[in-house]
């Protein structure tokens, strides 16, 4: 968020203006997570944990100025957009740096964990559980698009109609904005722990996620969701691109 000055020169808001911008958010203290990230840290670091702790809290509130309005707590996506916003506040504050790999077992667990849950119960090698998880996803995309009617900067999604004959969802996003923040603040190479996550969230509802791109490697995140013993599944191998997404590729024929 910036103002013009007298000169129409732009800048950031003034102290009113930034209390306002930051209002407009959520704060890390009320987002679900921080226990979670606390204890990874604590298990990883020690004694360091704390300073480590207090360096991701300021990254995050350092960031909440200069936000766009996602709508806070009223956007559907909030804790997608915010948590997203805790991973890219703690690599940084990371001491040594460590190769991104090393944190995404935990980071997927961490925004996962429903669908662990619900894999107990639900299994999208059913039709009817990929019928149920199309409407969830319909569902999602009508408020996605009432969202971004009062929040420009969220989520822009695109159905497509289902496959009844194979039974796959798909639909898509054409801006995230994960993705928007990590290109404005040079942490692209942050953004696959939260991309690559959705391919572990599907396969805990014994599922396939076929995606050929992201909003962060590509002009739209894709999501071409099937049962993991679909015949649509053994088409497709999952492999890592040189940004480090998790991508799907036809696989070649013998």
């Amino acid at each position: 968020m910036v103002r013009e000055d007298e000169h129409g020169r732009e800048g950031r808001p003034g102290k009113g203006g930034m209390e306002m911008a930051i209002a407009n958010h959520i704060p890390l203290s009320e987002l679900p997570y921080c226990k979670a990230v606390q204890k990874w840290l604590a298990d990883r670091y020690g004694n360091e944990a704390g300073r480590i702790w207090e360096n991701t809290a300021n990254n995050y509130d350092s960031y909440l100025p200069d936000l766009p309005d996602y709508g806070g707590k009223k956007n559907g996506h909030a804790k997608a957009i915010y948590g997203g916003l805790l991973v890219f506040a703690l690599y940084p504050a990371l001491p040594d740096q460590p190769p991104i790999a090393e944190l995404q077992e935990f980071v997927q667990g961490m925004f996962m964990g429903p669908f662990t849950a619900l894999g107990k119960v639900f299994n999208l090698n059913r039709p009817l559980d990929m019928w149920l998880i199309d409407k969830v996803f319909r569902k999602t995309g009508d408020r996605d698009r009432k969202d971004i009617a009062r929040y420009p900067a969220g989520f822009v999604h695109v159905d497509a109609p289902y496959d009844r004959e194979r039974h796959a969802a798909r639909y898509s996003f054409t801006q995230c904005p994960n993705a928007e923040f990590a290109k404005a603040h040079g942490l692209v190479h942050v953004l696959p722990l939260l991309c690559n996550s959705d391919f572990f969230g599907i396969r805990e509802i014994h599922g396939q996620l076929i995606r050929c791109g992201t909003c962060g490697n590509s002009a739209r995140c894709d999501y071409l969701i099937v049962g993991s013993g679909n015949e649509l599944a053994a088409e497709y191998e999952t492999v890592t691109d040189a940004r480090g997404f998790l991508v799907s590729r036809k696989k070649r024929k013998p």
